[in-house]
């Protein structure tokens, strides 16, 4: 593995681990102390911490899958036609080599294989948990079969949009937490004056319902929350395809914005809040997804031997997105997505065809100094045609640190993933409080 990959690999990773070495040695010290309190007691077997185990053997035999698996699916990839040019080697000797796509279908497939055996274990010790697991499996599923007929048959965007909503379906109907949502302390006013409602407090009650109890501070969106969730789904499946192009990017950012998810679970877990029960099953899949995720990144890295294809980036758009409502921490989730809402806002003018949108719109290779440049389009304005970058985060990053190989470019923002989540982390638990209560 290159320096730069393991470096990117081990920095996210090592605080998930470090927490986890904790809890299965408070785990250890408790039944060691329950022995030594009552020699006739039986010590629990279903600790976090033995849970937490199970879960991470379970990771590594799926990232040794993923792993061995890879090599021999690409070939048959490649037999089938199934794969394409590397547009970000043009000029070079590897520009009509063929590279095996949709490489992502491996992955997902081991990660399901994961989480059926957690059905056994995890089922047995939380029943209640029993209709969440089926409902996560059965949208990851969908998501995945969507996404290599994708990149099999191309599908329109119209369907890329829809269809992420009726793979969603299975976690809303499955729903049980609470659809109210806590307003913010600077906007309180806007709802609720000396204890009465407001003119725009009445009238937003036409269609949620505003806690007077709670003075405002708490307002049920009823059947709105759940919109606002089918739209969580397709976001996730579609930011993470939009923000890709160069090797390594598209599954650089999952296992990072994956680990930080993994980071937010366990010390909700260690803290013992109310909500531990959730944060373990996001855990349990978690733990599975970066280890598919860590081997797939091994092939995908640059030079990438494999495409993932949108089967990657829609199997872990909707695994975020099952582990963030289900798990009851979808808000929290969004903070490890700037970079992809920074992409899509930025994106918002070609998306929506104010600026003409090419299909590609990934950098491109200058073979003469072996580093990639900003793409560029033609547009008309009223003073004539105009050159201009194409707006992605891609090609802004490169606009400000100017021409970069495409192994440094893709570190650079993975970098900032790393950043704007870390940064997500801190506010979730130390500026929260200023805004809420």
């Amino acid at each position: 593995m290159k320096a730069p990959l393991l470096t990117l690999v081990a920095l996210p990773l090592l605080p998930s681990l470090w927490i986890i070495c904790r809890l299965i040695s408070k785990d250890l010290e408790s039944i060691q102390d329950s022995n030594i309190s009552d020699d006739n007691s039986t010590p629990t077997t279903s600790t976090v911490g033995a849970q937490l185990l199970l879960f991470i053997a379970l990771g590594i035999m799926g990232h040794i899958g993923t792993n061995k698996l890879i090599p021999s699916i690409k070939y048959y990839m490649l037999k089938r036609g199934i794969s394409g040019k590397d547009l970000g080697k043009k000029g070079t000797p590897k520009e009509n080599d063929d590279i095996p796509e949709a490489l992502g279908i491996v992955p997902g497939a081991i990660f399901l294989i994961c989480l059926m055996f957690c059905l056994v274990g995890y089922a047995t010790n939380h029943p209640s948990k029993l209709l969440d697991l089926n409902s996560a499996l059965l949208s990851i599923c969908f998501m995945l079969f969507l996404g290599f007929t994708d990149d099999v048959l191309e599908w329109p965007w119209r369907y890329k949009l829809f269809l992420p909503s009726v793979a969603s379906l299975p976690l809303l109907c499955c729903y049980e937490g609470s659809r109210s949502v806590v307003v913010p302390i600077p906007l309180r006013f806007l709802l609720m004056v000396d204890g009465e409602l407001t003119t725009f407090g009445k009238l937003l009650c036409y269609f949620v319902v505003v806690d007077a109890n709670a003075d405002g501070s708490i307002i049920n969106l009823g059947v709105f929350y759940l919109v606002y969730m089918g739209f969580l789904a397709v976001f996730c499946t579609n930011a993470i395809n939009i923000f890709a192009g160069i090797n390594g990017l598209e599954v650089g950012q999952s296992f990072i914005i994956g680990c930080a998810v993994l980071f937010h679970n366990l010390v909700e877990i260690q803290s013992d809040s109310l909500s531990r029960e959730n944060h373990v099953f996001s855990a349990m899949i978690m733990l599975s997804f970066l280890g598919v995720t860590l081997a797939l990144l091994r092939h995908n890295w640059f030079p990438a031997s494999v495409f993932v294809g949108d089967t990657y980036c829609y199997f872990s758009g909707m695994t975020f997105a099952v582990v963030g409502i289900l798990g009851h921490f979808s808000k929290t989730l969004m903070l490890f997505f700037i970079p992809q809402i920074l992409n899509f806002l930025y994106s918002l003018p070609q998306l929506f065809k104010l600026i003409p949108c090419p299909k590609h719109r990934l950098p491109k290779y200058n073979a003469k100094t072996g580093r990639m440049e900003p793409s560029t389009v033609t547009t008309e304005t009223g003073k004539g045609v105009k050159e201009m970058a194409n707006m992605t985060l891609i090609n802004a990053c490169l606009q400000i640190f100017g021409p970069l190989s495409e192994e440094v470019l893709c570190v650079v923002l993975l970098t900032f993933q790393m950043i704007c989540c870390v940064s997500g982390l801190y506010f979730r638990y130390n500026l929260a409080q200023l805004i809420f209560d």
